[in-house]
């Protein structure tokens, strides 16, 4: 008999989800705080600024430090607020989930993905060289923007016959500027036999998992199989959720063992 999904089985399943992105954030945090390589590991932030160079007589540019980023402390915080995502569906108050559901949307998944992923990817970055606070914060918004685009593509299109995917296309285009940022700090002036094995790791696994969840909305709007059922798209989001960031995490956390 096959398994039924409808609005109670997705609350448990929430509550599962999130219990085990609570799991491994905790376990993450404990390392932060235990073991002192995994403490250690700090990356910098830089701001650039200019200053008249008096020998050169014109003004050049020149950065400065403004802090360092805890980065195994980081790494732990977008599991949980992934957690804190799934925890606030299930409150027992909350009953716009089932509502936006019943619409073909889910707010809850486009805001947490929207600072989650955001605060995952600014932690890739840094990973390969990106120190600039400036570089940072556009590849944060960046990645936010193109979750809030799928949003916006769930929003207009509940109200449409025929889908449009306007939203689709320049959430795409938003998402691939970071990815444009990274690979140039990663590969641009390295040689390729030289570059760390988790970098070709995370590099590959995102690519996968970035492709798996725009494939996922494409098929719940083209309503093939058994996602003519949108519940069944949402808990494929949820699956991939979990799977991405759980990988992408620990692959993420495996940087912090690399030679400083």
């Amino acid at each position: 008999m096959k398994k039924v999904i409808d609005f109670k089985s997705l609350r448990k399943f929430n509550l599962i989800m999130g219990s085990l992105h609570f799991v491994q954030g905790s376990l993450m945090l404990f390392f932060a705080l235990t073991i002192d390589k995994i403490a250690n590991f700090k990356t910098p932030i830089l701001s650039y600024y200019l200053s008249f160079d008096p020998v050169q007589m014109r003004l050049v540019t020149l950065p400065g430090k403004i802090g360092d980023m805890p980065f195994a402390i980081a790494v732990s915080s977008f599991l949980f607020l992934s957690a804190l995502a799934h925890f606030i569906i299930v409150y027992p108050g909350n009953k716009t989930y089932n509502a936006d559901l019943a619409k073909g949307i889910n707010r809850f998944r486009w805001h947490e993905y929207a600072l989650s992923s955001s605060v995952m990817i600014v932690l890739i970055a840094q990973l390969f060289g990106v120190y600039d606070i400036g570089a940072l914060i556009a590849i944060f918004f960046l990645n936010a923007s193109m979750n809030w685009f799928g949003l916006m593509m769930e929003e207009i299109n509940q109200f449409k016959k025929k889908t449009d995917w306007s939203a689709f296309i320049f959430g795409s285009v938003a998402g691939i500027g970071p990815w444009i940022i990274i690979l140039l700090y990663a590969f641009g002036n390295a040689n390729p036999a030289e570059v760390p094995w988790f970098v070709y790791a995370i590099v590959g696994s995102y690519f996968v998992f970035f492709n798996l969840f725009p494939i996922n909305m494409i098929l719940q709007y083209l309503k093939v199989g058994k996602w003519k059922n949108y519940l069944y798209g949402e808990r494929t989001y949820i699956v991939l959720s979990l799977v991405a960031k759980s990988v992408l995490a620990w692959l993420v956390f495996s940087g912090v063992m690399q030679p400083m």
